[in-house]
């Protein structure tokens, strides 16, 4: 079970992470978490760093989709500036959401990548759809209420993960 929180990679920030880099590893479409993942919770417009990476996506023809738990209206107001597509109501860290999306775009499982900050939905959703995924560092170390509860069992996973896998380490890139 406790292989199912096991990131594919750990990267400090998505940014750092090309489309080269993506290409290299079959990944056709990236997929990723909302609220301190892409953007700070309390920051719906993103930072310069962002906006450069989603250009580089679009240039490289890798779609960005938003996949969130929160309603449609709060997903729709957040991405409302990014222009980005969604799948909300989720429901991570069950699949359905990761799997609506890449039948979508009519994509293989090993050709999405799942991008997210927490193991308790983010990563777990990605192993129950048979996807990889990108554990990334929160944005901001805040969190909204509804994730408090989420971060004190990660705490417990953590813990765990690195007594199984002591390899699991932050890198800068995939390649790293």
């Amino acid at each position: 079970m406790l292989e199912e929180f096991k990131p594919t990679w750990m990267v400090e920030s998505i940014y750092s992470v090309s489309p080269e880099q993506l290409k290299a590893h079959g990944i056709r479409a990236v997929f990723s978490d909302l609220d301190n993942t892409l953007i700070a919770w309390n920051n719906p417009e993103g930072t310069p760093e962002l906006h450069q990476w989603m250009a580089e996506l679009k240039e490289a023809g890798i779609p960005l989709i938003v996949i969130s738990n929160n309603n449609k209206k709060r997903v729709a107001k957040a991405v409302a500036n990014l222009k980005l597509p969604f799948m909300s109501r989720s429901l991570k860290p069950l699949s359905f959401g990761i799997t609506r999306a890449r039948k979508k775009l009519g994509l293989a499982k090993n050709e999405v990548v799942m991008v997210g900050d927490q193991l308790m939905t983010d990563m777990l959703a990605a192993h129950q759809a048979g996807v990889r995924s990108i554990l990334v560092k929160p944005i901001v170390q805040t969190d909204k209420w509804t994730t408090r509860m989420n971060r004190l069992i990660e705490k417990y996973v953590w813990r765990e993960l690195r007594r199984h896998y002591p390899n699991l380490k932050w890198q800068e890139d995939l390649n790293d």
